[in-house]
């Protein structure tokens, strides 16, 4: 259910405090045998507000050495290219990691115009300093870190590491980057090494992590036939770190772009609020993206970013803002449809297994293969790295796809390339992405698709997170035969710590939130809402039995 004000701009009463943010982050203490205040990295970092006790300098000096810790072993010496986004806490813990890294001798390089770093743009200055060379270890390697909560509230600060391969680091370093964190957290910081700011940052190396991006991009996406096109293109940062990009993408490339709001402002004063009376800059959100959709008409496309620039939205004068589901399904068309001729025959799609079985039937229509992982960008890495994906992408607005040329691009979400993708599908295709959407639906059918939360304590999420497919003792789901019962992605094999169900013509699927006492019911059916409606009470029923309940 949504908040009475959902899609209303943001009030006084609804704004953080920044002093009082930055303040906690300096002076809270987090308690290490409090498993809300330790380090842990979900999959994109390590997140938490300040205000809780979950964020704060000591997190960031134990995580920064933990990391030093962890390149040593892994024998990484070469730069670390380190970014951050609009957060108030960004900074703070930007500056906090530059002492420890120097302190460490590690080589560090930070942006030029000491301004904001998109997500993308760092991982494609590690996959630029890394060249050709196998991103597995070895001297001289580079890697990085992104300070960034991405779209999560105001009062909240993140922290990730990218290894040299440049994508979200995977769990085999994160625990034992956050294992080492909170040890070095019990022992009150000793073994921390540490270097005033001023020394940490005069040894700092400037990099050009914007015009490096910006003028590679031509190499990923059509521009010239944007640009020929002539579209009009609406982009709005939603105050995070690509604000300066979009304006040097529109200058350096002869666009007809125009930044809709310039403005960065760590209370976020101008965002409409989220559905449930937040402020939280998630570009897949109607309700966030209120403002911009208002504006759909003066543009022949609009989009937005997140904080931090790895998501992506999708505005149209038909449609207003596209389901990210629905975005992915014509993205895929589009690039695998003829689109990108000199991409290999083998290139796969790969996708989220939450993610909409359109982009099963649009595949299947191309006769092109599908691979389907478990939640988290992680898992497109290899793929995306050697060649072998061209596309990874997930429902939550996420995804990246390979160069022209089919070598890699970025290994991590790249929200500013598939606003640009959006515009290049119009620009080639005279049609919008939701004109060429419903084309799909014509020839595929049209799935109703949503996402609800259900109450589970701390033992329950854990227990499914554990599910075998036997504790299914179910065998229809609303009306049809049970087709699959998953605890492993049909792509890989690796654990979804969850449950995926399926039907002919409908699937759930249940995951435990690692932030919240609830687990997620993801949930579609191409036989409509009311069925899917149907599908979802009878996925609390599948599930709660399997539990025990």
């Amino acid at each position: 259910m949504s908040h009475e004000r959902a899609g209303t701009t943001a009030e006084p009463a609804d704004l953080i405090d920044v002093a009082q943010v930055v303040t906690a982050y300096y002076t809270g203490v987090p308690d290490p045998e409090d498993p809300d205040q330790q380090v842990a990295f979900g999959t994109s970092g390590h997140r938490g507000s300040s205000l809780r006790t979950a964020f704060n300098e000591t997190h960031i000096l134990a995580t920064t050495q933990a990391i030093c810790d962890y390149r040593r072993e892994q024998g990484y010496d070469g730069p670390l290219f380190i970014g951050r986004d609009t957060h108030a806490l960004s900074e703070p813990a930007w500056s906090t990691a530059l002492e420890v890294l120097v302190a460490n001798d590690v080589t560090v390089l930070v942006d030029d115009r000491d301004g904001y770093t998109p997500t993308p743009a760092v991982s494609h200055a590690i996959l630029r300093a890394n060249g050709s060379r196998p991103a597995g270890s070895g001297s001289g390697l580079a890697d990085g870190i992104v300070v960034t909560p991405s779209h999560n509230p105001p009062a909240d600060g993140g922290f990730k590491y990218n290894p040299p391969h440049g994508g979200p680091a995977d769990s085999d370093a994160t625990k034992v980057i956050a294992a080492r964190a909170n040890e070095l957290i019990r022992g009150g910081l000793d073994g921390v090494g540490r270097v005033p700011f001023a020394r940490a940052r005069a040894a700092a190396t400037a990099y050009d992590f914007l015009g490096t991006y910006v003028d590679d991009l031509p190499t990923v996406v059509d521009l010239e036939a944007i640009r020929r096109a002539g579209v009009r293109i609406g982009a709005d940062p939603l105050g995070g770190a690509s604000v300066a990009y979009w304006g040097e993408i529109a200058d350096r490339h002869g666009l007809d772009l125009t930044v809709v709001n310039p403005l960065v402002d760590p209370t976020w004063r101008f965002m409409t609020l989220d559905w449930d009376g937040k402020i939280r800059m998630d570009c897949s959100s109607p309700s966030a993206m209120a403002s911009l959709v208002a504006q759909k008409d003066a543009y022949d496309i609009a989009t937005g970013n997140d904080a931090d620039a790895d998501r992506h939205g999708i505005v149209t004068p038909d449609a207003g803002l596209m389901n990210p589901n629905h975005f992915l399904a014509v993205a895929i068309g589009h690039l695998f449809g003829g689109a990108r001729p000199d991409w290999p025959a083998t290139a796969r799609i790969g996708k989220t297994l939450v993610s909409s079985s359109m982009i099963d039937r649009v595949a299947a229509s191309l006769d092109k293969p599908l691979v389907e992982v478990p939640v988290g960008f992680k898992w497109f890495v290899p793929g995306l790295l050697d060649g072998s994906f061209g596309f990874g992408g997930e429902e939550s607005a996420g995804a990246s796809f390979l160069r022209r040329d089919g070598s890699v691009w970025t290994t991590d979400k790249d929200g500013l390339l598939l606003c640009l993708l959006g515009a290049e599908i119009l620009a080639t295709s005279g049609s919008t992405p939701s004109q060429q959407y419903a084309a799909l639906v014509a020839e595929h059918g049209d799935p109703a698709y949503a996402r609800v939360d259900a109450p589970a304590t701390r033992e329950e999420k854990a227990a499914l997170a554990a599910l075998s497919p036997d504790a299914v003792s179910a065998t229809e789901l609303a009306g049809e035969p049970i087709t699959g019962r998953l605890t492993e992605a049909p792509g890989n094999g690796a654990a979804i710590g969850g449950l995926k169900v399926t039907t002919e013509s409908a699937w759930f699927a249940a995951r435990p939130s690692g932030t919240e006492d609830v687990y997620k019911i993801y949930a579609e059916s191409f036989r409509g809402a009311d069925h899917l409606a149907q599908v979802q009470a009878e996925a609390r029923e599948v599930v709660g039995a399997a539990l025990g309940g």
